[in-house]
């Protein structure tokens, strides 16, 4: 909960301060312009969450954080999610997805065994 707040105030803080160069914002302003429309948000409050999004990657990478690993069942959503908004989030922030697609059944065999390694991070 404290993360949605968080982000509703930083994204309020930059639309209201404007918008100056920040690190990955060519990256983010391609991506909004030509894969993320049409959209319900403006491009202006797009770009305020991409900025949210720099900002807490930059969190990550200050503990270390240079790779996530995603593992998900093979459907069409995750599947694009997995070829296109991860390849996104890789440019625009710099952190790399790897993101897995594997059988439904598969998913929950992973989780039971222990394989992964899931870790709540405080922004």
């Amino acid at each position: 909960m404290k993360l949605k707040y968080s982000a509703i105030a930083f994204a309020a803080a930059a639309l209201v301060l404007g918008q100056s160069a920040w690190a990955g914002e060519a990256e983010a302003k391609k991506w909004v312009d030509n894969e993320f429309q049409p959209s319900t948000l403006s491009k202006d409050k797009q770009m305020a969450e991409m900025k949210w999004f720099i900002e807490a990657a930059k969190k990550l990478q200050a503990k270390g954080v240079k790779e996530i690993s995603v593992v998900s069942e093979t459907i069409t959503t995750h599947e694009y999610e997995s070829k296109t908004l991860a390849k996104a989030f890789t440019e625009i922030t710099g952190i790399t997805v790897k993101h897995d697609l594997i059988q439904e059944g598969d998913v929950a065999n992973v989780h039971a065994i222990g394989q992964v390694d899931l870790r709540r991070l405080d922004f």
